[in-house]
């Protein structure tokens, strides 16, 4: 678990003030360390200069440099930007002006996707609530962490639904609830709410809450449907405020035990968690369903992000068969 990263009452370094800054705004512990890096970093590349004293030419010349010298991603580069644009706009309140500066060139990738085999051989070397977490990515094609994030009060079992909260860009969905999975997750959340009666009785059987509804409903943290379907082994302390509690799984510790079912698959493609997502979009593809139908179900803002499937559907590019295919 990450140490808490305590901050002055009154602080007077630019990082404690960022971070308080973004801590009044409620905003991810990722997103707090990510920004924070690239600022720091932002600031070392230019001498140790002040951000005040600086503006859109350092900035610039700063994401230039990620691209030309460091050679760093799309996404990566990305992430820079939003950060160096949170710190002008938001904490320092200088908006920059329009950047110009040398962007990362982003290959054309086409997914990785599981045949229908593939994707069962992988689930049957997976146990427990490993096994419940790969086939909800598969079954209804959730990323990792929106399948760990999953809350008891997030599964319809009456509409036979999931209702993904702050998925990607912070926005909500809803997905299916797969029938063959309607028990099984009937059975994870009896699990986990019997380990959260037990924490209750040791002192500590509270959950993470964002912070407006923690201020607003303070004993929700404790109520039954806040409570992660999928919590941890063991209770940590939260590395912002300090309080020992039950997070879900680490995605890391998921991952890897799907890499290692993919092995033990003798899978030889470049695949992992979200392999599975693609595999869902793939084969409901397949299956006839239109794009915007898994548009929806993906959670996709542009229907041209879910056309890539169209380009790994079985029987080739775009499902067209080939002539050598018809006999001689």
């Amino acid at each position: 678990m990450d140490i808490p990263t305590p901050i002055p009452a009154q602080p007077t370094r630019l990082l404690d003030k960022v971070r308080s800054f973004l801590r009044l705004r409620g905003m991810a512990y990722k997103t707090e360390k990510t920004y924070l890096f690239w600022i720091k970093r932002f600031i070392r590349f230019h001498g140790l200069q002040h951000p005040q004293d600086m503006g859109s030419p350092e900035v610039e010349a700063f994401l230039s440099h990620l691209v030309l010298q460091v050679n760093v991603s799309v996404s990566t580069q990305r992430v820079a930007l939003n950060a160096l644009v949170f710190l002008y706009r938001e904490f320092l309140g200088q908006p920059l002006d329009e950047l110009n500066f040398e962007r990362a060139r982003k290959p054309v990738k086409l997914p990785t996707v599981f045949s229908a085999e593939e994707a069962k051989s992988v689930i049957r070397n997976l146990e427990g609530e490993y096994k419940l977490v790969a086939m909800l990515l598969y079954g209804s094609g959730l990323r990792i962490n929106e399948a760990l994030r999953l809350r008891v009060k997030d599964v319809d079992f009456d509409m036979q639904q999931l209702i993904v909260r702050s998925g990607k860009g912070s926005k909500d969905r809803i997905t299916l609830l797969p029938d063959r999975l309607i028990a099984p997750v009937q059975q994870q959340i009896d699990s986990a709410l019997h380990q959260h009666q037990a924490d209750l009785l040791k002192g500590f059987g509270s959950v993470y809450l964002p912070a407006g509804l923690a201020r607003k409903y303070p004993n929700a943290s404790q109520e039954p449907g806040w409570q992660y379907i999928f919590p941890a082994p063991e209770p940590s302390r939260d590395p912002r405020s300090g309080i020992r509690r039950r997070h879900h799984l680490l995605d890391r510790t998921v991952q890897k035990h799907i890499r290692r079912a993919i092995q033990a698959a003798g899978i030889h493609k470049l695949a992992g968690s979200h392999t599975f997502r693609h595999s869902f979009a793939t084969h409901l593809l397949e299956a006839g369903y239109d794009l915007r139908t898994i548009q929806k179900l993906l959670g996709h803002s542009d229907v041209r992000t879910t056309e890539i499937y169209t380009h790994v559907v079985r029987k080739g590019g775009f499902g067209v068969r080939s002539p050598v295919d018809e006999g001689f």
